[in-house]
């Protein structure tokens, strides 16, 4: 399934299942996206600027070169997500499970990232 490209802004997608869905390129800034599965979504270049992805699953997730800047990620699960020249400033990732498992200790902590 695709939406890529597609206007989602301010869209509230709370508790969806967006696993598998190809979001490349959409702009989802300030998109209500907490408790979202996002599980191997492709969002390729995608605007997740302000958005809510509390708790949100985005296991194996496409995220790169991503915009999730001044973006909720606490308690997000970003487990084996391709974040390549993904733009995190801003972001807050307490409580987020990165990259490689390790969980992130407080909103400017990136190295979870790594």
């Amino acid at each position: 399934m695709s939406c890529a490209g597609c206007d989602l802004k301010r869209a509230d997608l709370q508790n969806a299942d967006l696993s598998r869905l190809d979001l490349s390129e959409s702009d989802l800034s300030q998109a209500q996206l907490a408790r979202a599965n996002l599980q191997n979504a492709n969002l390729r270049g995608a605007n997740l600027n302000e958005a809510d992805l509390a708790q949100a699953n985005l296991e194996s997730a496409n995220l790169r070169d991503a915009n999730l800047r001044w973006s909720n990620l606490q308690q997000a699960n970003l487990k084996n997500a391709n974040v390549g020249n993904a733009d995190f400033r801003g972001a807050d990732l307490s409580g987020a499970v990165g990259v490689k498992g390790t969980t992130c200790t407080t909103e400017t902590d990136q190295t979870c990232l790594e």
